[in-house]
């Protein structure tokens, strides 16, 4: 290649960029090389989802970013990340037993440990992950105390009433 083939060229807003960057600082859209033949549109569907991902997004173990609570609102976090450049998979969320034909269920939104952090801040801007991890369990002394009350009271009244059945029913 010439030194001019080298250099990437938006083909949206025909925007010049370095060799280093593939996506267009102005509008996002996925660089290629100025004199390479342009291609028209994306050949399938996941030629097109991979025309999306962001090299940088791609390193590591995956890791579980969010969770939806049936498959389809697990493909809409994971288009949301797609459209950010973050690639992701689903999995079936572990211990809920329905077949594995079937839809519904809960389902894990993993990504790339490179991308944990992107995938984060897109999750969190439309309000679909926690600020800050589940607040923890604590056995308050007063509600402890008022929950064992209402299981001896409960245990009192049962025994009551098999009491007065087999002394006046029988």
């Amino acid at each position: 290649m010439t030194g001019d083939a080298a250099t990437l060229v938006c083909p949206s807003c025909d925007s010049r960029h370095p060799p280093e960057r593939r996506f267009c600082d102005d509008c996002g859209t996925p660089l290629t090389y100025m004199g390479a033949d342009a291609v028209q549109g994306a050949v399938s569907d996941t030629h097109e989802r991979a025309r999306k991902v962001d090299p940088r997004f791609t390193e590591g173990e995956l890791v579980r970013v969010a969770g939806g609570r049936h498959q389809a609102e697990a493909e809409m976090i994971q288009g949301m990340l797609l459209e950010e450049g973050v690639p992701s998979v689903l999995r079936r969320s572990p211990g809920f037993d329905v077949p594995d034909f079937l839809a519904a269920g809960p389902r894990d939104v993993m990504v790339p440990e490179g991308g944990y952090e992107a995938a984060r801040e897109v999750l969190l801007q439309a309000d679909l992950a926690p600020r800050e991890g589940p607040a923890p369990i604590r056995a308050d002394g007063p509600r402890a105390l008022r929950l064992t009350a209402a299981i001896a009271g409960g245990a009192t009244v049962a025994t009551l009433a098999a009491w007065a059945l087999v002394e006046f029913g029988g």
